[in-house]
């Protein structure tokens, strides 16, 4: 279970979030709603410890976020899966490289890494794109990429911040269909959109964000 209790996040004399509380269950689907600027953003840069709060506390299945060393942090980051709006792929290699580069850079051996990249290429749709480069993809292929990347180590917590905010509606919709079938299949959900249309068409619980209050 994720829980965020009286957290306040300041950048300099700027208030970003206040006194935010709320709580997502396990496998639950909760979208996390709000204009730009809202702190959509700043609420998953703290989830994966990327930023700490400067009030409050952060826990994840009992464990405090904020609280942990740079060694600890970085094995609760291979548990968890992130997803950007802007695809954050590695230009110079093969769909299939970036998905195997999450696993090298953990030192898994070739013979998992040969197994487990076509597995879930086949899963988000690009198995049979695995030897181009990312710029011979569109851009709902990338985000496609990106989720697969996301998912190579089986995460149970999968995280996206605005993962279709540079789609059109096309693309949108089966992004979005493939999140829902990740959460079907077990995975916990947190999605951040400003998109009124990606709001209407996701099931699960909303959580509104407006001016870094959480509804």
């Amino acid at each position: 279970m994720i829980s965020f209790h009286n957290v306040t996040k300041k950048f300099g004399n700027h208030i970003v979030l206040e006194e935010v509380n709320f709580e997502i269950y396990p496998n639950e689907l909760v979208v996390l709603n709000g204009a730009s600027g809202a702190g959509k953003s700043t609420v998953v840069a703290l989830l994966i410890g990327a930023e700490k709060p400067n009030v409050g506390t952060i826990e994840v299945d009992d464990v405090v976020i904020n609280e942990m060393n740079s060694d600890t942090l970085q094995l609760y980051r291979r548990k968890i899966g992130v997803v950007y709006q802007d695809y954050k792929l590695l230009p110079k290699k093969t769909v299939f490289e970036n998905v195997a580069f999450a696993m090298e850079v953990c030192e898994e051996p070739m013979s998992i890494i040969n197994q487990r990249v076509p597995e879930v290429l086949d899963k988000v749709g690009l198995l049979q794109y695995q030897d181009q480069f990312p710029n011979q993809l569109s851009g709902g292929e990338k985000q496609r990429l990106s989720i697969a990347r996301a998912l190579v180590h089986n995460p149970r917590l999968l995280i996206a911040d605005e993962p279709t905010g540079n789609l059109d509606e096309m693309n949108v919709r089966d992004i979005i269909d493939l999140f829902k079938k990740l959460h079907s299949e077990g995975a916990t959900v947190l999605l951040t959109t400003h998109d009124p249309f990606v709001h209407g068409i996701l099931p699960g619980r909303t959580l509104m964000i407006e001016k870094g209050k959480i509804s």
